[in-house]
């Protein structure tokens, strides 16, 4: 098979706008760095490139790649006890074999532009997102008392007010013999860093 300078203008431009988001995952020490994006980038151009050499429908491959990065992209999320993480991961694979895509196509701009906005949105608006969780905290907790009076979980509302937060919401039940409090707050990020310190203060609670 005759091997095209075109083609190898799109390999090597797949490679580089993988590498610039890659990169920052890498940075990041994201799960999916910086050779996992530019291989993401880089097979969503060889798949592209092949189905235009075979004469195959472009819809119908774009729908199996999308199909096989769903895959990966649902790899790199995860739920923990508290939270579901990775989701801003797959969405970067996602959008780079979108950018691989584009580069077999041929339509390098909007390729390269897309890398760039990627890798801003990923770094600017990061700072944003930290700036924003700063001021508007928010956390979880699951509280155990050594007894099962309400009354126990009324110095814990005290302590909400009196770091200035909000109590989104609450669960409270009955297990084992204890009273269990399931609850979310929300407020300035040392303001819960506070409370937090507050609550392993109190003797009541036997367990956060």
């Amino acid at each position: 098979m005759e091997i095209l300078s075109e083609d190898v203008i799109k390999i090597l431009l797949s490679v580089l706008c993988g590498g610039i988001i890659g990169f920052e995952r890498e940075y990041q020490n994201k799960s999916a760095g910086f050779r996992t994006i530019i291989l993401i980038s880089l097979g969503a151009t060889v798949f592209t490139i092949v189905s235009q050499r075979i004469g195959g429908s472009d819809d119908r491959v774009a729908a199996n790649i999308i199909t096989g990065i769903g895959f990966i992209g649902a790899g790199v999320i995860f739920k923990g006890s508290l939270d579901v993480k990775g989701l801003t991961t797959a969405a970067v694979i996602w959008v780079a074999a979108a950018i691989g895509m584009l580069i077999g196509i041929g339509d390098y701009l909007l390729s390269v532009l897309l890398a760039l906005f990627v890798l801003l949105i990923l770094s600017v608006f990061g700072k944003m997102e930290m700036l924003i969780d700063i001021s508007n905290h928010r956390k979880k907790y699951t509280l155990t008392f050594n007894n099962t009076n309400l009354e126990t979980f009324d110095k814990v509302e005290e302590l909400v007010k009196e770091h200035s937060l909000r109590l989104l919401q609450k669960d409270i039940y009955k297990k084992d013999n204890r009273l269990k409090v399931a609850m979310e707050v929300s407020g300035n990020k040392k303001n819960v860093k506070r409370f937090t310190e507050e609550l392993l203060k109190q003797i009541e609670i036997i367990e956060i």
